[in-house]
């Protein structure tokens, strides 16, 4: 490169040598010359490239609303083509009867015809007996007549969104103490009567199925009273329960939400208070009132396999002496296998269950009608099991249950009395457990039978057996219908281990932990009802109870009616 250099610098200085040398010529001459005007290049330079880019569209943002037009079409009502036809209603149906020991039977119905909004209705029933009752050494005892009567009432009205329902009932129940084993003894001083007045109203205000608000109020009351033992009516027991009741409940997808608000009240009173009318009956007033508040939920979830329910059960029980505060759980597990096939479940619940009077003598009316009530406390009852189907017609359940009472009621012989003809309650803190398993078929009108078994296990803190509670129980019923002509019905009971507290005195009694009791034996008690149907209006039954003849204890000293026929008719019109 530098050789080049320098040759290039020696060639140039030649030359201008070479020019300088020799003459100087100069030439004139006259020419028109124009210099064009400069111009600016305002561009500025660029790449031009030999590959041209796609040009990029761009779209301006616009606002588009078409008018729409909404046309309600009319829909035709659908109809469905059958020869079949409604089954007419009659309002009326009737039905009369006798039984072999002197039982006249009477019933009278009376209902609404088919209505989308409104129904309602009244019945009145009545059954007697005038019979005698025997114990298994044909021993007769004390006039065991008995009468029992009833009317009821009811209206239901039914909207898009609320319902309204009331019910009115009145019960009229007379009998005998006849647990004496002398057929001399005067009725009427062994007579008693029991009345029972009650009512309920309920208004439900329906919003919507979800997402929406819905509540319910339910009030009810109910009067009971017993024979007066004297002629001014003082010395007698009365009983005036008020109850009202607040639900909500809300749904949202798979949620239902609830919260119930309820008060109880009980006002029992007997005779004059603080007086004294005979030995062991003096007059009281006894007074409770019941606030619980039941908040909760219920889920699903896993395609509804699993459903869930969690919650509380918050109660405050009043009496003069206080306030108690309890709170009870609320949760049950359900998961459905083999699409519904197999539901295992398992729960766990609470609660305080208020005593009345007219609630113990429905279960046992030979009560003395002066005896203390205490509210029963559950504070748990645990649950568990599986049920299911085996097929359309079948389906079974098997569980166990695990509970905890205090103050449960148990029924003994009032042994402050000369005779036993009456019993009395006694309270004691309970520890049960039962074993139970049912099974059903069922293949529509023409064939239906149930099974259930129970066995329990017993355990007090102060009181050797659980009194008149057995041990074992089994139920079964079945229906069967033939040509929509004839119809028979069977039921069976048996039960087993029942244990009666009793006097020492007692020829047969056994001891235990110190306590005379015996065995009250087994209750087989199987009773079938069949029915001719003549005409879809008029037809004849016959009805036989205690079909294997026992005379059995139901309670201490108080044995049953043996085998009895009853036959009768009814109609419709």
């Amino acid at each position: 490169m530098k050789v080049l250099f320098s040759t290039l610098v020696f060639v140039l200085f030649a030359l201008n040598l070479w020019a300088q040398q020799g003459e100087n010529i100069t030439v004139y001459t006259i020419t028109n010359q124009q210099v064009e005007p400069a111009n600016r290049i305002l561009e500025n330079p660029k790449i031009i490239d030999s590959v041209k880019p796609t040009t990029v569209k761009e779209y301006p943002l616009m606002f588009f609303q078409a008018q729409t037009k909404i046309l309600l079409d009319t829909i035709q009502a659908a109809t469905v083509e059958t020869t079949e036809k409604l089954s007419r209603l009659y309002p009326f149906y009737v039905k009369a009867g006798i039984g072999s020991v002197i039982m006249p039977l009477g019933e009278i119905y009376y209902a609404s015809d088919r209505s989308r909004n409104l129904h309602y209705g009244a019945n009145i029933k009545h059954l007697s007996s005038f019979g005698p009752i025997r114990d298994r050494e044909k021993t007769t005892y004390a006039p065991a007549q008995y009468d029992r009567s009833s009317a009821a009432a009811y209206l239901g009205i039914n909207e898009r969104n609320y319902q309204f329902k009331a019910t009115a009932d009145y019960l009229n129940n007379g009998f005998h103490y006849y647990g004496i084993p002398i057929d001399t003894i005067a009725a009427d001083s062994i007579a008693q009567r029991f009345q029972l007045a009650k009512g309920l109203v309920e208004y439900t205000w329906l919003r919507g199925d979800s997402a929406k608000l819905n509540a319910a109020v339910i009030g009810n009351y109910q009067y009971f009273n017993t024979l007066p033992t004297d002629s001014t009516n003082i010395w007698r027991s009365t009983e005036n329960n008020f109850g009202i009741k607040t639900k909500l409940w809300y749904n949202y997808k798979n949620e239902h939400f609830y919260t119930d608000l309820s008060w109880r009240s009980n006002l029992y009173q007997r005779g004059i208070l603080d007086s004294v009318f005979a030995l062991g009956d003096t007059g009281f007033v006894a007074k409770n009132n019941i606030l619980d508040l039941k908040p909760g939920v219920w889920t699903q979830a896993l395609s509804d396999r699993l459903k869930v329910e969690l919650g509380v059960l918050i109660t405050a029980d009043i009496t003069p002496k206080g306030t108690t505060p309890y709170v009870y759980p609320n949760a049950e597990f359900k998961y459905s296998l083999f699409n519904n096939i197999f539901i295992p479940y398992i729960g766990l619940r609470g609660g305080l269950k208020q005593n009345t009077l007219q609630g113990l003598t429905s279960v046992n009316p030979f009560i003395r009608t002066n005896v203390a009530l205490r509210n029963e406390h559950n504070p748990y009852d645990i649950y568990g099991g599986f049920k299911g189907t085996l097929s359309k017609t079948m389906s079974f359940n098997l569980g166990v249950h695990f509970l905890h009472i205090e103050n449960k009621a148990f029924f003994v012989t009032d042994t402050s009395l000369y005779y036993d003809n009456y019993l009395t309650v006694i309270y004691d803190t309970l520890n049960q457990t039962t074993f139970e398993g049912s099974m059903s078929y069922n293949s529509g009108e023409k064939l239906k039978i149930e099974v259930l078994g129970k066995y329990n296990i017993y355990q007090l803190y102060h009181n050797a057996f659980a009194w008149n509670m057995p041990m074992l129980q089994f139920t079964a019923r079945g229906a069967y219908q033939l040509y929509d002509k004839f119809y028979a019905q069977i039921d069976a009971n048996i039960e087993t281990g029942r244990k009666a507290l009793v006097r020492s005195t007692v020829v047969d009694a056994m001891f235990e932990a110190g306590q005379a009791y015996v065995d009250l034996g087994t209750i087989v008690d199987v009773n079938l009802n069949l029915e001719y149907r003549y005409t879809p209006r008029v037809s004849v039954f016959l009805q036989a109870n205690n079909l294997a003849a026992q005379r059995y204890n139901r309670w201490y000293s108080y044995p049953v009616q043996p085998f009895q026929v009853m036959g009768g008719i009814t109609a419709r019109f």
